[in-house]
């Protein structure tokens, strides 16, 4: 099974956090159903072009989170997700993500009013496309 994880050596973020980040998207937002077997350790590496090492650090991080669980001699699979969980890493994600654009609006010194303007803004254009 191809995982749809993109890494790019260009950015100052490490290898294993960039494919932990988006596997644990991936697995919290539903794309991976719970009980996908995950490629082996070896395979995932082989396809994402990075080491061992790197893909046993993130399946052991998802696996300590309580996403993953690995059965000895069969492998890595999909652990059951709570809707809690679900619910929070929706809301997080969704944060993390304004908080970049806040940042970004501070870089170019925005004001905090301007921001909620621009939010506003963002908010009617989004909502238009997903109508359209």
């Amino acid at each position: 099974m191809k995982i749809p994880i993109q890494v790019s050596v260009d950015r100052a973020e490490p290898i294993y956090h960039q494919i932990e980040v988006q596997l644990r998207a991936l697995i919290l937002s539903g794309q991976l159903a719970e009980g996908t077997q995950l490629p082996s350790i070896r395979e995932f590496a082989s396809d994402l072009s990075c080491s061992v090492i790197t893909i046993r650090r993130v399946y052991q991080d998802l696996e300590n989170e309580g996403i993953l669980r690995t059965r000895q001699g069969t492998g890595s699979f999909v652990a059951q997700v709570g809707e809690t969980v679900r619910e929070q890493y929706r809301k997080e994600a969704v944060i993390e993500a304004m908080r970049g654009a806040v940042r970004t609006g501070f870089g170019v010194n925005c004001t905090v009013e301007e921001l909620h303007i621009l939010f506003e803004k963002a908010i009617e254009q989004v909502s238009m496309e997903k109508k359209e």
